[in-house]
């Protein structure tokens, strides 16, 4: 129970990996806020969550790339519950095309929801963190923040962004007992997100079919096997915890060993 009577806001929280983030924290006592741009599926989560793991949980309507609006929930926040220990910055889109046919209006699209969005978020979480001289704030990135994507250059643009802006978050809030960090997941092959888009993109953008995109990212990780949720949500408990209180500006893989390849 490492989060009891602690308040943990996930964006992008109401499916996929955001909600077995939330379900992670839930199950170690914490006050779940779950955050989403679909309400509807945001409160079904929270009211999953607290039948599931009998705590708080309370699901929103937020679009991280509004900065009122942001600025506006966190105050509703703090005011609930009197504060906000940690912010996971989850939200995330992805779009995949080569950049000859790749329209600016999606490649903007992508960085303004992945790192603009990220920036938003973690600016108005640091304002409440910053008054309590304590927080966590976790972005999950990706191996595409660390390594370029091919035909996938706006999502890695912005994954790439992203770990910048956690270096120099942490830097700025360290003086305050803010920590902020980031993890980079590997493929997540069974997970929402690839099932229902990346799967077809990549099929598409790359000239295969699906079974092939399947096979060509399992060759790639020396440990033979996709991402789970289970692997991302252990480590980023463990950054939110205090057993990382020493752990500040850091990119963690969690990859499978696939970006040695």
């Amino acid at each position: 129970m490492r989060f009891k009577d602690k308040v943990v806001l996930v964006t992008g929280g109401a499916q996929g990996l955001g909600k077995a983030i939330c379900e992670k924290f839930a199950g170690e006592g914490a006050t779940v806020v779950v955050a989403d741009i679909n309400e509807t599926t945001a409160k079904a989560t929270a009211a999953e969550i607290e039948e599931k793991y009998k705590v708080t949980a309370q699901g929103i309507n937020m679009d991280v790339t509004d900065d009122f609006a942001v600025h506006t929930t966190m105050e509703e926040i703090e005011d609930t519950y009197g504060g906000l220990e940690v912010l996971i910055a989850n939200a995330g889109i992805l779009k995949a095309r080569e950049i000859t046919q790749f329209p600016v209006s999606e490649w903007r699209q992508v960085i303004e929801v992945n790192l603009i969005g990220y920036m938003i978020c973690a600016k108005h979480a640091c304002q409440i963190m910053q008054k309590r001289k304590s927080g966590s704030i976790i972005q999950i990135n990706s191996k595409s923040g660390k390594k370029g994507s091919f035909r996938n250059s706006a999502y890695a643009a912005s994954k790439f962004g992203g770990i910048g802006l956690t270096q120099s978050l942490a830097l700025e809030m360290a003086e305050f007992g803010v920590r902020v960090n980031a993890v980079c997941p590997g493929n997540l092959l069974d997970g929402t997100l690839w099932q229902d888009s990346l799967f077809k993109q990549y099929a598409q953008t790359q000239g295969l079919t699906v079974e092939e995109v399947r096979k060509k990212y399992m060759d790639q990780v020396p440990l033979g096997r996709g991402c789970s949720y289970d692997d991302v949500t252990s480590v980023v408990a463990f950054l939110a915890s205090d057993e990382a209180s020493y752990m500040t500006g850091q990119a963690i893989n969690i990859t499978g060993g696939q970006e040695m390849r």
